[in-house]
């Protein structure tokens, strides 16, 4: 019998096992897709947000500004890339300051520091592409943008460098409460555990429900549509830009990458599938009209990709977290929408303590902290390229030129803890596939890469999820 298993290989399930690791325990993660960061996590804004948009006193509010401090120590360790590179909250009427002014003071009551509301003029003197008819603007200088993937698969890297077994392409399918355990009913078989932990996104009132025998929880699924620009677009603005926000969310923002890109989105429509990501034109078109209000001639002929994400709105409004009464061994994390990403460290520091006090597990003396990355050849010196190639020649060959990704990167990925298998698992680790061309070029050699280092047929590799195969078969063979 398990410790642990967590339900969901998400930013959040992988903070949790992560700090779980620290301890003697024998954990497990279940993720359905075929890799870890394949929902919510991969799909959003990548922004670590300042704090301000949460109501004092609400689980939102407390972790956001904890996360928001924990972010850079754990890029550090963890070896992803951050940057804290401000946002701006824009507000277009005079009648919208007074909302400006509530969430400056929502900021100042959650513990936000170096908040300001700034004239419109001088928001200008910060960012010239800044629509002129800005007014004013909430400027928090904590807001960062993170690499949402590159965070998730540092920490499902540490965590089972630490211990963590993870367990891909498995779809649970009940839960049974026994005798001081629980039983989690797969496709693949069952598993037994002290506890479970529910970090199952757009399910995770599924989850809850089943053992509370009643439902309880509720999320309602929110899409948001979002536009992905080039590079060569990626310093139109610096800071983070958000509009006043509505009750659906924050707005439309326009933000850089930290990759050099520029993003727009999100939308926030309520639908009844939380696996429906198709994009729509109706949606991408609002994208597109709301966020060229925040600066004056937005580039969407620079327009490279579209995508959606799906966010586990739960209808109370707040994150659910912590051990459910009257089932002991049970803890939830469910509701886990924006500012879910700036929270993750925080909900895995939060959950690890109050699991490892029901064990009563003990600390290793041996947990190792650090993770360092995949060697990116388009951002190292030209020295480091030199002993890289010296030392794998691998490196000196150029699969993605768009990103500059090589052979050595791409098998490094594959060959790492929690490596990856399909070919959406690499362009993650490594941007392979995600510069202008949208993987045209390198896919097939990708491909090529992926059956040789995982020692099957080419016709096995797959986009991601089973079904996303590339090929159905040879030539030769009569097809």
């Amino acid at each position: 019998m398990r410790d642990v298993i967590i339900l969901g290989g998400g930013v959040t399930g992988c903070s949790i096992a992560r700090e779980l690791s620290r301890y003697r325990l024998d954990i497990l993660v279940i993720e359905k897709n075929s890799d870890v960061c394949e929902g919510t996590s991969k799909a959003n804004s990548g922004i670590v947000h300042a704090g301000y948009d949460a109501h004092p006193g609400t689980l939102k509010a407390k972790l956001n500004v904890l996360g928001n401090e924990k972010m850079e120590a754990l890029a550090g360790e963890l070896d992803f890339p951050f940057r804290r590179n401000g946002s701006l909250v824009l507000c277009f009427e005079e009648s919208g300051r007074e909302t400006l002014q509530r969430l400056y003071d929502q900021g100042i009551a959650n513990g936000v520091k170096g908040l300001e509301i700034l004239e419109g003029d001088t928001v200008r003197a910060l960012e010239p592409e800044v629509s002129e008819d800005v007014v004013a603007a909430l400027h928090a200088p904590t807001g960062g943008i993170v690499c949402p993937f590159l965070l998730t698969i540092a920490m499902a890297e540490n965590a089972a460098v630490n211990g963590v077994e993870f367990q891909l392409n498995t779809e649970v399918t009940d839960i049974r409460e026994t005798e001081g355990a629980y039983e989690v009913l797969t496709d693949k078989g069952s598993e037994r555990a002290k506890v479970v932990i529910n970090a199952a996104g757009v399910h995770a009132d599924v989850f809850h429900n089943r053992v509370a025998g009643r439902e309880e929880l509720k999320i309602i699924p929110r899409k948001g549509e979002y536009l992905l620009m080039d590079k060569n677009v990626g310093t139109l603005v610096s800071h983070t830009l958000f509009q006043l926000p509505t009750k659906l969310g924050k707005g439309v923002l326009v933000t850089p990458t930290v990759h050099g890109n520029l993003l727009a989105g999100p939308t926030a429509v309520e639908i009844p599938d939380g696996e429906n990501t198709a994009t729509t034109a109706e949606g991408l078109s609002d994208v597109q009209k709301r966020a060229a209000l925040s600066v004056k001639a937005l580039p969407t002929r620079q327009v490279i990709t579209s995508f959606t994400g799906v966010r586990a709105h739960e209808q109370k409004g707040d994150f659910v977290i912590g051990a459910m009464e009257g089932h002991p061994g049970f803890f939830d994390a469910a509701g886990i929408e924006s500012p879910g990403l700036t929270c993750a460290p925080a909900i895995g520091e939060l959950l690890a303590g109050q699991v490892a006090e029901y064990l009563k597990a003990e600390k290793k003396p041996d947990f190792e902290p650090r993770r360092k990355g995949i060697p990116n050849m388009a951002l190292v010196s030209y020295e480091e390229r030199q002993k890289l190639i010296a030392d794998n020649p691998l490196y000196g060959n150029v699969i993605c030129r768009c990103e500059l990704v090589t052979e050595g990167e791409i098998v490094d990925a594959i060959h790492r803890p929690v490596g990856a298998t399909t070919l959406d698992g690499v362009k993650r680790r490594t941007r392979a596939g995600m510069g202008r061309c949208q993987s045209g070029f390198c896919s097939p050699k990708v491909v090529e890469i992926l059956a040789r280092e995982l020692g099957v047929d080419p016709a096995q590799i797959r986009k991601n999820n089973p079904g996303s195969e590339f090929l159905t078969g040879y030539i030769k063979d009569g097809i």
